[in-house]
């Protein structure tokens, strides 16, 4: 089964017109695939939405040890453990995250004897063309694929992705997972399984993963400042659902902004500073609108059968969450 597997392999590089790969090269790709497991605390304020014990994959970026992953799987973790495809596991170091755009940075203690992979241009991969979808375990851990669509992405923890690489079909294991083009390159990061409604077709489940071109302008902050360094978004500690144009409050975080401001689940959110929203994307741009993280968000709600007026003193999403960047580079 495996050789039947590795052979579909090198033949989609092939009809991709990655250039000329042999067996050994398209191994060695693969090998910058690595396995990422994480143990959080359970006092860490993600624990209880993302757990304590977290498992995925990164992929080596460069000859230092750095490693790219998603950020849920590391964020706030007490110790990081990576396994290469040839050896034993090794300790880890956290080292940035960017809540932005959901990249997560990580170090092992010394560099792995694994070639890099080469970072590509998202902006170039185009909807309909194939790529391939790499988790830790080399040639038995990828699957080929299409970008479907390129759209945005909305997340209901405050998250907006511009313009996100939707993928099928769904790979399993993508947390964390290497985005590979016709060019043997990384043009993105596994992130999310999702669903993606095709024209005349129906609803498919896919992948979401986060381009590429969003790590250069933020890596080196990354690396030596554990976040990047532009002001910070407002952030309410929430999670919103959208129906039918509406925002509903499913959750807010204990001790963030939204509940100390008297915000509850069930909330139906009218109006940001006066202004009505058509949906969830719209309801976050209206308050990032508003100014950087710490500014007031005047928000008027139904609450129950009563509209109320409560202004949220956002607050800086980072300084919420137990980060321990690697001091020593």
């Amino acid at each position: 089964m495996k050789k039947i597997v590795f052979t579909i392999l090198t033949v989609l590089f092939i009809t991709i017109n990655l250039p000329a790969y042999a067996d050994q090269e398209a191994k060695e790709i693969l090998k910058a695939v690595v396995k990422i497991r994480s143990i959080i605390p359970k006092e860490a304020h993600s624990a209880g939405t993302l757990g304590t014990e977290r498992e995925g994959n990164g992929v080596v970026i460069d000859s230092n040890g750095h490693i790219l992953t998603i950020g849920y799987l590391i964020i706030e973790a007490e110790s990081i453990e990576v396994t290469p495809p040839e050896g034993k596991p090794v300790s880890a170091t956290f080292v940035g995250y960017d809540h932005a755009t959901g990249f997560g940075l990580l170090k092992t203690e010394a560099p792995l004897n694994v070639k890099p992979m080469k970072m590509g241009q998202s902006s170039k991969v185009k909807e309909g063309e194939p790529v391939l979808i790499a988790g830790f375990g080399g040639e038995d851990a990828v699957q080929a694929a299409r970008v479907i669509s390129r759209k945005e992405f909305t997340g209901y923890w405050e998250y907006l992705l511009e313009e996100a690489l939707y993928t099928a079909p769904a790979f399993v294991n993508y947390g964390g997972s290497a985005l590979i083009d016709r060019n043997g390159l990384l043009v993105g990061i596994g992130s999310l399984f999702s669903q993606v409604v095709i024209p005349g077709f129906g609803t498919i489940p896919c992948n979401i993963s986060v381009p590429i071109d969003l790590l250069p302008p933020i890596l080196n902050d990354l690396i030596t400042k554990g976040r990047p360094q532009k002001a910070p978004r407002p952030w309410l500690g929430i999670n919103a659902e959208e129906g039918q144009g509406r925002v509903f409050i499913t959750r807010v975080t204990p001790g963030g902004p939204a509940e100390k401001g008297g915000l509850k689940p069930g909330d139906l959110v009218l109006t940001v500073k006066g202004r009505e929203m058509s949906g969830l994307t719209d309801f976050y741009r209206k308050i990032w609108a508003l100014g950087n993280a710490g500014v007031e968000v005047p928000l008027a709600i139904l609450q129950g059968i009563q509209i109320r007026e409560i202004t949220i003193r956002s607050s800086d999403r980072y300084q919420f969450l137990t980060l321990k960047p690697q001091k020593v580079l």
